[in-house]
């Protein structure tokens, strides 16, 4: 098993994964989301000039931003600056997106968009369509080093949907989904990738890398999920997968897609956001508030001990290690925590000293 964290992407806020990586964290995820955060490639060229064994992604790149090939050389850059530590975390789009307004990047154009990505990171020569006029493009200058291919930079795809689970085979090195510590939506995700790996005619690697997005509740002598503490340190995480079921559940209007654990207040919620001060056409600018970083006041009476135990790795120190110890059965390879930007060290620090030092 190996331990990641992921920040909210903040440029200035580098330190955090120098911090990490001395704490003994094997990996660091920055996201890419342009309306909220900074840029996720030149935070990770700061990470990667001032750490020297943690391995740096995207966590997640979004495709609907920038054209491939952009995608294929900013990642191919950090690796020129970190050699061999680096990878490429991406997905269709969910949050980057809606915070505009968009809908994440189609399932078919995301295929091609990764057949782009990875051959090019192979150092092929690629049919690259844009504006209607299809053309060869392929990598030049490689032997001047302004980016580094030479060594491989593997392909993490995000996805917790079907088609993107079976696409994940087709053209992923790794999986990273949220809900992967859990043994029985990992077999599940695991089966599509399979799925998807069989119809390409690709042999995955085995063990396949799979990580999973998540935050860790440690907690101290007689504290129980109410605490002040608790709630403040993986408050934003769920509110985060809260919006994130809730887009799923106004797409297909499917019941089944809340999870259990958020049914005690999902009618509440969801009139929550029916009642949301901003105009119905302009809502999605506040849906996302807070996204990964922290949580608006008004929603904290969502972050219940229920939904705190269904999004989180939660409870004492040997009972969160049992935790991942049951997932890593099931073949997870990778927990990347996402706390509150506020309260990110405390939760990188009382992990690594009460959960990795005993696993």
């Amino acid at each position: 098993m190996e331990f990641g964290v992921s920040v909210s992407t903040k440029i200035d806020d580098w330190q955090l994964i120098t911090y990490a990586e001395d704490l003994g964290f094997d990996m660091g995820w920055v996201p890419d989301s342009q309306m909220i955060w900074s840029d996720c490639y030149a935070t990770l060229a700061l990470a990667a000039h001032n750490t020297s064994r943690m391995r740096l992604g995207t966590g997640v790149a979004i495709p609907g931003t920038r054209i491939a090939p952009v995608t294929a050389h900013s990642i191919a850059s950090i690796n020129q600056l970190a050699p061999g530590r680096v990878f490429l975390g991406i997905g269709t789009g969910h949050t980057a997106m809606r915070v505009m307004g968009m809908e994440p990047m189609k399932i078919a154009a995301f295929r091609d968009y990764l057949g782009v990505v990875r051959d090019l990171l192979h150092g092929k020569e690629v049919e690259y369509s844009l504006d209607g006029r299809t053309r060869t493009i392929r990598f030049l200058h490689l032997d001047q080093h302004f980016i580094n291919i030479h060594d491989p930079i593997p392909i993490y795809v995000a996805a917790n949907g079907p088609r993107a689970l079976r696409t994940a085979g087709e053209y992923g090195d790794g999986l990273v989904s949220v809900f992967n510590d859990r043994p029985e939506v990992l077999q599940e995700h695991l089966a599509l990738v399979r799925l998807g790996a069989e119809k390409a005619g690709r042999t995955l690697p085995d063990p396949l890398p799979t990580a999973t997005f998540t935050c860790a509740v440690v907690l101290k002598p007689g504290e129980d999920l109410r605490s002040d503490r608790v709630i403040e340190e993986c408050g934003s995480y769920v509110t985060a997968i809260i919006h994130f079921v809730y887009e799923i559940y106004r797409q297909t209007g499917q019941e089944e897609v809340v999870p259990d654990a958020y049914r005690g207040f999902w009618e509440e919620y969801c009139a929550h956001v029916e009642h949301m001060q901003t105009p119905e056409d302009k809502r999605y600018l506040q849906i996302h508030n807070g996204h990964c970083t922290f949580y608006v006041p008004e929603e904290r009476r969502f972050i219940t001990p229920e939904a705190i135990r269904g999004t989180c790795l939660v409870g004492k120190p040997d009972e969160v290690v049992e935790q991942i110890r049951q997932a890593e059965k099931a073949g997870l390879n990778t927990v990347v925590l996402l706390p509150s930007m506020a309260e990110s060290r405390n939760v990188f620090r009382d992990f690594a000293q009460q959960v990795i030092a005993r696993y």
